[in-house]
């Protein structure tokens, strides 16, 4: 578990933070010539019945606020310090503000400096304070005075800690992907470079490969340290110091993270609810903000900004930097001039979807969070609805929805998802592509009876789903006995193509005027002059009926014609020897426009076989 220290510049945070645990967190040359807090410091806080605890301490000044939230956004459980002598300050409110923002459950209050007033003035900064909590989530949270300089209320301090971090519901886990935003990197002689930050999820360990975001970076695990003891293993809520290999300074700056899986891939646009602080702020879809999550900031915009029906305010963030995000991250915005703090949120989906047809919710509703199931859980059942044909990769799940890899298949499981190959499909979702298909199967054949079905690359391009579901929903289809699969092409269990009156009689003259000239038959072409654009499909029909033959693209003969000329062949031809084109045309009695095309279809039956010196006689 992870305190993090809040409040004004020269209240007493760093000194308290040493009160606590011995440990003085300004290491800086500049932070102890000046006095102030200027980056992050660590300690950590041993409490009896609780264990040991990380506590982080950040600077008050209002210069370094974004150093603030590098430290606040991993904390579970805040320290807030107010000043007794001075009371309620502005980075007092906007250190608050930002624990709302970032959603921390609970919070102690610490009057410093107790020291320095009397009782009376004490319970006035006191009713203050309580006053400033009021409408928060931290309006319950125990206010102790302390005196860092005498130690009076420390023991007390320590006891209220201990009850705040013991009602803080676990929301971290082991059996999750690790994470890690790096909050800071140095380099230890005979060591090499080492990274510090919160463990967020998963577990580290020495030897563990691990992948740095943004970046692309792959190292390995050389050691860790956690509270100061060597470790061979780190999990969620601890503080830990990672000796990583084959990396320099600038490759693990601030802002980066390690990162146990390479599913974790840097994302430049989120779908976000947004809760805006700043009554004056008129959110359009230019708004440029600076964006703080992690131990990230970067510029942002606001994008397809709707109001939800819950009243949330739900927006695509476009990024300047790619950042690594989860959902149910929170983030704080901020106005880089003049400097203040404007709102912050929550993100819904890392990976939005750029379809903009599909990655439009219904209206009023927030994108991928359905409103009546907000959680993990709704967002997974929601992404598979609204994937469609498409699908999403179980990979991404975790990342997009909170939920550990467990509770993925889990629910997967639970709403009878469809998984091929490394995909999910939501159940009525394959349900509808198979409909889809045998529609569009039956249309076809109603259209095109004379056909013997639809072509399969037809089929699959009108669909326009990924090959696997495709292949899936024709196999359930065909196992199902609703269609038929015939090679290249499908059509619907059952059916058989049948010349109508009018297409027999068609047929008949087709027929007829190919069996008038059976050595030399008209081309397709000329066919359909005479006879109408109906004229190529009654041809292929009468092929798979059997009565003619495809003798080339453009031309049929018929079946009994094709006999007559092979046999022929065979009378005049002796088997093995090698015929010129010349002897081959006297024997068919065929022009060369017709005997070329036919020794070609010849030669594919393995009649002939076509040589530099003309054909060989096969049989």
């Amino acid at each position: 578990m992870i305190l993090g220290t809040a409040g004004h510049i020269d209240h007493g945070k760093t000194a308290l933070v040493r009160a606590l645990t011995g440990v003085d967190t300004d290491r800086l040359p500049e932070e102890k010539r000046r006095g102030i807090t200027i980056d992050l410091g660590f300690a950590p806080l041993v409490l009896d019945g609780v264990g040991t605890i990380g506590i982080v301490d950040v600077p008050g000044h209002e210069g370094f606020v974004r150093t603030m939230l590098a430290g606040a956004s991993g904390i579970d459980l805040a320290l807030l310090v107010v000043a007794a002598d001075e009371g309620v300050m502005p980075q007092t409110r906007e250190h608050l503000e930002i624990l709302s923002l970032l959603a921390i459950p609970r919070a102690v209050v610490a009057l410093t400096k107790r020291d320095l007033v009397d009782d009376d003035w004490l319970g006035l900064v006191r009713e203050d304070v309580i006053a400033l909590l009021k409408d928060t989530a931290l309006a319950n949270s125990e206010i102790i005075p302390v005196s860092s300089l005498d130690g009076r209320g420390i023991p007390e301090l320590r006891s209220a800690i201990s009850r705040a971090a013991s009602s803080v519901s676990a929301t971290r886990t082991s059996d999750d992907l690790f994470r890690m935003p790096i909050d800071r990197a140095f380099t230890v002689r005979g060591t090499g470079t080492v990274v510090t930050g919160t463990v967020w999820s998963g577990e580290i360990k020495r030897d563990m490969t691990i992948f740095i975001q943004p970046g692309g970076q792959t190292s390995r695990v050389r050691a860790i340290q956690s509270h100061g003891a060597a470790v061979t293993v780190a999990g969620p809520g601890l503080r830990a110091a990672i000796a990583v290999a084959d990396c320099e300074l600038a490759d693990v700056a601030r802002g980066k993270e390690l990162l146990g899986d390479r599913e974790w891939v840097p994302t430049r646009e989120l779908d976000a609810a947004l809760v805006l602080t700043d009554d004056e702020l008129e959110p359009t879809a230019r708004t440029r903000v600076r964006l703080h999550i992690g131990t990230c900031d970067t510029g942002a915009r606001f994008s397809r900004l709707q109001t939800a029906l819950d009243g949330r305010l739900l927006a695509r963030l476009i990024l300047d930097e790619p950042v690594v995000a989860r959902s149910g991250d929170r983030f704080v915005m901020r106005r880089p001039s003049p400097a203040r703090t404007i709102g912050g949120g929550e993100v819904l989906d890392p990976y939005p979807s750029r379809d903009r047809r599909r990655a439009r919710p219904a209206k009023g509703e927030p994108p991928h969070s359905p409103k009546d199931s907000p959680r993990g859980e709704g967002r997974l059942i929601s992404f598979l609805a609204s994937a469609g044909n498409a699908g999403v990769a179980l990979r991404e799940l975790p990342i997009r929805t909170g939920l550990t890899p467990a509770q993925v298949s889990r629910v997967i499981e639970q709403v009878e998802a469809i998984v091929v190959r490394g995909r999910a499909w939501s159940r009525d979702a394959v349900i509808d592509l198979e409909k889809r298909i045998e529609t569009m199967l039956a249309l076809g054949m109603a259209n095109h009876p004379l056909e013997r079905g639809v072509s399969l690359q037809t089929v699959r391009s009108e669909m326009r789903a990924p090959e696997e579901v495709m292949d899936l929903a024709l196999d359930r289809l065909e196992k199902g006995g609703r269609i038929e699969l015939d090679g290249s092409v499908a059509r619907p269990f059952g059916w058989v193509s049948r010349l109508g009156e009018r297409q027999q009689a068609l047929s008949d003259a087709i027929l007829h005027e190919i069996c008038t000239h059976p050595v030399e038959p008209p081309t397709v072409e000329e066919l359909t002059a005479r006879f109408g654009g109906s004229t190529p499909s009654i041809l292929r029909w009468l092929e798979r009926d059997g009565q003619l033959e495809r003798v080339s693209d453009d031309r049929y003969y018929g079946r009994s014609a094709v006999k007559q000329m092979v046999e022929a062949m065979r009378s005049a031809l002796e088997p093995g020897r090698i015929y010129s084109p010349g002897e081959l045309r006297e024997v068919l009695g065929v022009s060369r426009k017709y005997l070329i095309p036919f020794l070609e279809f010849c030669d594919r039956n393995r009649i002939t076989e076509r040589t530099d010196q003309g054909r060989r006689f096969l049989q």
